[in-house]
């Protein structure tokens, strides 16, 4: 029955004459998929790999259970990887998490694979459901485990435990067992040893009851995307949300919309997060100034006046170019280009300017730099690079990406942004500068 769920699986997702890994820890679960999977690799034309990861929780028992899963893998003659954390590493289940994917992105490089099957069950999507009601999720996490996302599939979710189990001990395997999985310390364990049990007392039926609730939330929430995915096609342009358009939306509309955005950018949030972030946007959206909230250590929400952006940390380039002569000139993975010019050419494009350099021989390229000033265009005097980038409306995760065409520390071209008035001239330049950043930052 088993191995018929699986074919069925594979042909429906078009998986046949592919590489797929099999995530294996080498208990009931996994052994059992990988086991099927070796039987049905011929006539599927699958080239299979047993991927095992060792978490180094507990010592030399998870070290022999990863020798018998490289021996289980040799016996079958399926190609095993596998990989050992370090034992410096934190001992939680996010952080397990974490390394996980991390190894089978690894895993997913060195062999090409087209797909990675793991061995979630019909019994870990109840306790997934459950754990999330518990946690407080919206529709979308009441879906529980899903059958396919990106390249990971689980190809047993319709079946339980206990047919697993059975197949196992007719088939004659001998799978590892885990005594951290009776660690209630650990909540899913706690769900499924303390809670369930409970909970079958009221309905001994709770299994199919959670599942279903998973079946009917992902229906639900199909018709939920199909509605903004028609709608960000509209609102959202080059990963961005255009604020006008976003105000006349609805509150719960403006709330999905803003977690399916955030969702599609790898964070997966519970309710209250996503209501504290839509209430950050709310709170400020008719705010003149540029706000951010933190989504991760190294990610923000960037509410401006016309977009709502993710932004990741950028790391500065300070590498200074002396433009001794003129050319096009690479600075990171942007271009800029300096060329004599004699003639003014009609110009609407605030990535070119003609200019007067005539005063200037000591010129270079760079970003900016504690110190740096200006002399507005139209302005007498001079001021802070930085005020003048904040009066220009430039968004601070930008500030650092910007080109400057400079003398000493003072700025004669924020390219694309805006000129010095010492370079400005009416009819007579000496240069036209351009520029061509590698992405939107004006």
């Amino acid at each position: 029955m088993i191995k018929e769920v699986i074919s069925k699986f594979i042909d429906e997702h078009n998986l046949t004459n592919k590489t797929v890994i099999v995530g294996f820890s080498g208990g009931y679960d996994s052994m059992c998929l990988l086991d099927v999977m070796q039987k049905l690799a011929p006539e599927k034309n699958i080239k299979l790999i047993a991927a095992h990861y060792n978490h180094n929780w507990r010592g030399e028992i998870a070290r022999t259970e990863q020798l018998r899963c490289e021996e289980f893998c040799e016996e079958k003659n399926i190609e095993f990887f596998t990989q050992t954390a370090s034992i410096d590493v934190k001992k939680t289940e996010t952080e397990a998490r974490k390394l996980r994917y991390k190894f089978f992105e690894d895993a997913i490089k060195q062999y090409c694979a087209d797909a990675v099957f793991t061995a979630h069950n019909y019994n870990d999507n109840a306790e997934t459901v459950l754990y999330r009601i518990i946690k407080g999720t919206g529709v979308v996490g009441l879906r529980g485990i899903l059958s396919k996302r990106d390249i990971f599939y689980r190809p047993l979710l319709s079946v339980t435990r206990e047919e697993i189990e059975k197949y196992c001990v007719d088939n004659g395997l001998s799978p590892n067992n885990d005594n951290s999985n009776s660690d209630t310390k650990y909540k899913r364990n706690f769900i499924r040893h303390e809670i369930l049990p409970v909970l079958k007392k009221i309905n001994p039926e709770i299994l199919k009851s959670l599942n279903t609730l998973a079946e009917v939330s992902s229906s639900e929430t199909n018709i939920i995307e199909e509605y903004l995915s028609k709608l960000s096609k509209d609102m959202i342009v080059d990963n961005k949300i255009d604020l006008v358009k976003f105000k006349n939306l609805s509150k719960d509309v403006k709330q999905r919309l803003l977690y399916k955005f955030i969702y599609d950018s790898g964070f997966d949030y519970d309710y209250s997060m996503i209501k504290n972030i839509f209430n950050f946007v709310e709170d400020n959206i008719s705010q003149k100034k540029i706000s951010k909230y933190s989504l991760s250590n190294d990610t923000w929400l960037y509410l401006g006046d016309k977009y709502i952006e993710i932004i990741k940390s950028y790391e500065k380039q300070n590498d200074v170019v002396t433009l001794d002569k003129e050319g096009t000139y690479t600075f990171g993975e942007s271009l800029f280009c300096i060329s004599k010019c004699l003639t003014k050419e009609k110009n609407c494009d605030e990535t070119i300017a003609f200019v007067d350099l005539s005063k200037y021989n000591n010129l270079t390229l760079r970003t900016r730099k504690d110190g740096d000033i200006i002399s507005p265009l139209g302005l007498k005097g001079t001021m802070k690079l930085k005020k003048y980038l904040i009066d220009k409306k430039i968004p601070q995760h930008k500030r650092d990406k910007l080109l400057l065409l400079c003398t000493d520390n003072e700025v004669l071209w924020v390219a694309g942004v805006g000129l010095s008035d010492k370079i400005k001239t009416i009819t007579n330049p000496t240069h036209k500068l351009s520029v061509k950043y590698n992405e939107d930052i004006l």
